[in-house]
């Protein structure tokens, strides 16, 4: 069989594969799943296939970006209990350059003597520049970076894949599916989260074309002869410890309808491309489960002809620990005869993936283990606030924020409705405001995009205040309106917040 050479970042190593053997058929792929990318020593950890050293590193990450939100209400409580002290302005300025890392309007403190501080306010504009910080932060120097993400996208073409895209639920504990529950480059994989995961079948077959125009006109990220597929994954959640309350709410928290809502969006995208353009061969599906519990996965892998079986998973828990005794090299074959079982037709590319994909997740489950306990203690929603529009790369952790996606408010009303029903619980059911993120990124090469981009900001501020008018009224509702231009590494434009007349001053 003639094999086509091509070296690989990580380790030097070496990656072959074969013509396909049948139209559409995945590539065979030679590559042993220990010299898949982002693979280091887990000398330190606990099972033989996890990696200790990321772990430690991830969790620094997480802890040091959520203390920094969590740290909001306690200092404001204490910066209330002082408004009515004769150096309460210089005070409170210290506590919150000491515990937040900014300093308060001063205005607002000024005037705390009249009457009583705006704390609903106070409240939205610190959680806004703490976002402003950590975005800022995120894209000047950025933490979540993959050593070798160039030998990652070998793999996946050695795998018969150009394209991973996947579409996690918009709740908050799926957030972080990417960087962490599977450990992949988060500039490698397209990510695009809908509640429910019920993604937008449009949406998706304009990516395909763009996908597919770039093969063919600029041979990115491989030539449009080279015999790999665009790999669509739907990542569904459901809850082991409460599963009747803490799964979908999408899906009233019925875990087999969450999963089957799933396949049946996969499917719909399927089609519509065989029907458009009678090359539905060059779509592959992939649905992978996530309990944000523990964030262990069950990964439905595909038969030989691509279809998938609700009834027949690969569960990464049961995996780690019944291969948590064994040494590495038998660990990873005992993970791979799991999914030959499974799945014995499955493609040996598919195959390797899937594998790539458990064996990464045996290191979240530790993390969760060695940080948490047997499962986290927030198995609810805890997002520190909304997201609307589109952009957020920088959102790669667990229940920071909620997503919606969206270019109108009517037609993603299902997923900010969700959003706004779970905060009602968070924040507004306390007295605290609902704080949502607006925010399109645009592409600066081209002419008026970002004017473009501020208008659509505006449009959907204005549609949110009217769609949730009560809540606005009564400043429960505040918005911060941001753009970036995501064609270059930098910081976001902050374009108007409704708890500061002008954003250029004060916290902002």
């Amino acid at each position: 069989m003639q094999r086509t050479q091509r070296k690989m970042g990580y380790e030097q190593s070496k990656a072959a594969t074969a013509p396909l053997r049948r139209p559409g058929a995945v590539g065979l792929s030679s590559v042993p799943a220990r010299q898949a990318p982002g693979r280091a020593p887990a000398a330190n950890g606990a099972h033989p296939l996890t990696n200790a050293v990321e772990n430690a590193r991830l969790h620094e990450y997480e802890r040091g970006t959520k203390d920094r939100f969590d740290a909001i209400v306690p200092t404001l409580r204490e910066i209330s209990a002082l408004q009515h002290e004769s150096d309460f302005v210089t005070r409170a300025q210290e506590l919150a350059r000491d515990r937040l890392g900014f300093e308060l309007p001063e205005s607002v403190l000024e005037d705390a003597w009249i009457e009583q501080l705006d704390m609903r306010s106070l409240f939205a504009k610190c959680v806004f520049a703490t976002y402003k910080r950590f975005c800022n932060e995120f894209f000047a120097s950025d933490p979540l970076r993959v050593a070798d993400a160039t030998g990652f996208d070998a793999f996946l073409q050695s795998c018969g894949f150009h394209t991973l895209d996947i579409s996690p639920c918009a709740d908050g504990r799926l957030a972080h599916v990417i960087r962490y529950v599977l450990r992949l480059p988060h500039r490698s994989v397209r990510r695009k989260s809908y509640a429910g995961a019920m993604f937008d079948v449009e949406d998706s077959i304009e990516k395909w074309v763009e996908t597919e125009m770039l093969r063919y006109r600029e041979g990115r990220p491989n030539t449009a002869d080279a015999p790999t597929r665009y790999l669509k994954a739907v990542a569904y959640h459901y809850s082991s410890v409460d599963p009747a309350h803490q799964g979908c709410a999408a899906h009233g928290s019925d875990t087999d309808r969450a999963a089957a809502g799933g396949l049946e969006r996969l499917l719909a995208f399927q089609q519509a491309i065989e029907n458009s353009f009678c090359c539905g061969a060059s779509i592959d599906l992939l649905l992978i489960g996530v309990d944000t519990d523990t964030d262990a996965i069950r990964v439905h892998a595909p038969d030989g002809e691509g279809r998938i079986d609700l009834d027949r998973y690969v569960d990464a828990m049961s995996l780690y620990d019944s291969t948590q005794s064994l040494g590495a090299t038998a660990a990873r074959e005992r993970l791979h005869d799991a999914i030959r079982e499974c799945s014995p037709a499955v493609t040996e590319g598919m195959r390797e993936l899937v594998g790539f994909l458990l064996e990464n997740n045996f290191s979240q489950i530790e993390y969760v283990r060695g940080f948490h306990g047997r499962h986290y203690a927030d198995i609810g929603h805890a997002e520190r606030f909304i997201g609307a529009g589109v952009g957020f790369e920088e959102i790669q952790l667990r229940n920071l924020m909620y997503f919606a996606y969206m270019n109108t408010v009517e037609e993603s009303a299902p997923d900010l409705d969700v959003g706004i029903k779970i905060f009602s619980g968070l924040n507004a059911a306390h007295g605290l405001p609902i704080p949502v993120v607006v925010r399109y990124d645009y592409h600066g090469e081209v002419p008026g995009a970002r004017e473009r981009a501020i208008e659509h900001c505006r449009r959907i501020d204005k549609a949110l205040r009217a769609r949730y008018s009560d809540l606005a009224d009564r400043g429960l509702l505040h918005t911060l309106l941001v753009v970036r231009d995501c064609d270059a590494s930098n910081p976001i434009e902050i374009v108007a917040c409704s708890a500061t007349p002008n954003p250029a001053s004060g916290a902002h």
